[in-house]
């Protein structure tokens, strides 16, 4: 029997993930100590887990490097990857959103010429192009979203929101929803086929789990 090789997001989602597949009878002790090794393995149900930057793991999925991935919603809507999105795991929950200062609600609505701040200028794109069908101009950012309108390179933002209190310690607030997001667990399309059984006890395992909870 070959490995089966799972891509874990790397922080919060991975631990989550762990502790979900402890519940399922899918455990790797190796995860849990103090090491620097890459790759950890699950020598008898002959698993192979490691961790990856989130933005990756759609990557290693597509490529056949990971039969299985867990990354959030967001990451597979930006990155776009031939893969299957087979489960909703129920965690890490929180929302994509169009966020700016309140007089931008009737600028929105209005569909007007503005510039959107992002981390994810695919969603972003899709959204205002082919959602609202409105012209904005996309400007890409690594971090700090919220700063583009507050100094004024953009109008508005499309960001992830969980809790809503950064929006509101600096004046901003939720204009529009996109889409609901949350962890997702990902296969890639050859491996379905070829380790069919095994991938799919693993979904059912977890399905289960969640239809019990």
């Amino acid at each position: 029997m070959r490995y089966l090789t799972i891509a874990l997001a790397k922080g919060r989602l991975a631990k989550k993930t762990l502790s979900l597949f402890e519940k399922v009878g899918i455990d790797c002790d190796e995860m849990k100590s103090d090491t620097r090794k890459l790759i950890f393995t699950n020598e008898d149900l002959k698993l192979r887990f490691f961790l990856a930057k989130a933005s990756d793991v759609p990557t290693y999925v597509e490529y056949g490097a990971a039969d299985i991935g867990v990354v959030g919603k967001d990451t597979i809507a930006e990155e776009k990857r031939n893969l299957y999105e087979v489960l909703d795991l129920g965690f890490g929950k929180c929302k994509m959103i169009v966020a700016g200062p309140k007089n931008m609600k009737e600028v929105l609505e209005n569909g007007s010429f503005i510039r959107v701040a992002t981390k994810y200028p695919h969603i972003a794109k899709d959204y205002f192009y082919n959602k609202k069908n409105q012209t904005v101009e996309i400007i890409k950012l690594n971090g700090s979203i919220e700063l583009a309108p507050l100094v004024g390179l953009s109008e508005v933002i499309v960001d992830i929101v969980e809790t809503g209190t950064t929006l509101k310690e600096n004046g901003l607030i939720v204009l529009e929803e996109i889409c609901p997001l949350s962890a997702r667990m990902v296969v890639n399309r050859v491996s379905m086929k070829m380790e069919n059984e095994r991938i799919s006890n693993i979904i059912k395992g977890l399905r289960d789990l969640e239809l019990n909870s």
